[in-house]
């Protein structure tokens, strides 16, 4: 799939490695150094997908990623140089749908952003699951009838388990679904993605009936809920 790309880092150089690494594979790629400028261009262009730094001038890319995510479904693939666990998790609880600590290989970025492309571009036929609707062609998921908005890590996990309802998945073979393989070994951010799940398709977050855990194994959504 070939893809328009916003990249937002306040770094010229790094942001012209990322720019040339997507040209290479055919992606058109637009360059901005701020995170007002990231917003601007974001709505302007309605791109595919953000590469988006958390650390910037003016607006932080935790900030932008929170406005994109209000305004839009628009993939986010976050980059930062921190490595605190709070940090991973603050971006994926604001909607990111992937994030890469740096310093990262070229080859690794590419990876994910192919991953995520191609996941994008993925269509399957509509799923009923209890009171529970998945559509994948249309990235479409309501409850009792309702829309509801899932991020793209969101949608992954429901995508993938509503292919076969009441089948245990372990939070390594969800992760492989919403993020590909990922070396830096962060399945615990599965358990973020369902616990937003669970607020938005169960009547009692706090007692779920749909999206369960399967203690000491994962998590399975079940076909017969009400």
């Amino acid at each position: 799939m070939v893809a328009q790309v916003l990249v937002a880092d306040d770094d010229p150089r790094h942001a012209e490695v990322v720019r040339r690494y997507l040209a290479a594979e055919g992606h058109e790629a637009v360059v901005v150094h701020d995170g007002r400028a990231a917003l601007e261009q974001a709505r302007r262009l309605r791109p595919d997908l953000v590469v988006l730094d958390v650390m910037m001038p003016g607006l932080d890319g935790l900030q932008v990623c929170r406005t994109l995510r209000e305004e839009s479904d628009v993939l986010v693939l976050m980059l930062t140089a921190r490595g605190a666990e709070d940090d991973l998790l603050l971006g994926l609880e604001l909607g990111a749908d992937d994030y890469l600590t740096k310093p990262f290989s070229p080859r690794e970025l590419m990876a994910r952003v192919r991953t995520l492309l191609r996941r994008s571009a993925r269509g399957t036929p509509l799923r009923q699951i209890g009171r529970i609707t998945v559509d994948t062609a249309r990235h479409q998921v309501t409850v009792d009838g309702e829309p509801i908005d899932c991020t793209r890590g969101e949608f992954a996990i429901l995508a993938a388990m509503s292919e076969q309802p009441d089948r245990v998945f372990s939070r390594s073979q969800l992760l492989h679904h919403t993020r590909g393989i990922d070396r830096s070994s962060t399945e615990r951010t599965i358990d973020v993605h369902v616990l937003n799940l669970r607020r938005k398709v169960e009547v009692d977050a706090q007692r779920p009936t749909r999206l369960v855990t399967v203690y000491g194994v994962g998590y399975k959504l079940c076909a017969g809920s009400s």
